[in-house]
């Protein structure tokens, strides 16, 4: 039985590419799965949830969901589906309904991530440095506290 693939989205795999860069060897990720989960990663934090409208079937064709569960990431596809859901049953390895339920969660949220990426790397020399701003400043983030405006301070 072949495990199911992971699909990207067509307008996403020039994007996704670049992040691999195999050809110098700098490119802030080793393999499409880390790309592809970073970016569902991404998607979920903010929310954005974007359905793949053509898929890609050259580099990147569809990742076999096995090198994913190799890499670890089998765990955030189950936790991003079953945050979306808020039902227990998403995380049963038996149902074939579930599983592709799962997967195109993480698909939708890996587009989504990907999009955002494209807009934060817009006009980017180098990739990993402008990743590394991007998760800095997440990191290091304060919470806005929201107190009432007072005047009294200008008098």
């Amino acid at each position: 039985m072949a495990l199911p693939r992971i699909k990207i989205a067509k307008d996403k795999a020039e994007l996704i590419q670049k992040l691999i860069d195999h050809k110098s060897g700098t490119g802030p990720f080793q393999t499409y799965a880390d790309v592809v989960a970073f970016a569902a990663s991404l998607g979920f934090k903010y929310q954005k949830r974007v359905p793949l409208q053509e898929i890609s079937n050259s580099e990147p064709a569809p990742i076999s969901l096995e090198v994913f569960i190799s890499r670890g990431y089998d765990w955030a596809i189950k936790l991003i589906a079953i945050s979306e859901t808020q039902q227990l049953q998403t995380l049963a390895n038996c149902d074939r309904d579930i599983e592709a339920e799962r997967i195109q969660i993480f698909e939708e949220y890996a587009n989504g991530g990907l999009e955002k990426l494209k807009d934060e790397l817009r006009g980017a020399v180098d990739y990993t440095e402008r990743l590394l701003l991007i998760l800095s400043a997440e990191r290091f983030q304060e919470e806005l506290i929201e107190e009432e405006f007072d005047l009294s301070r200008f008098l």
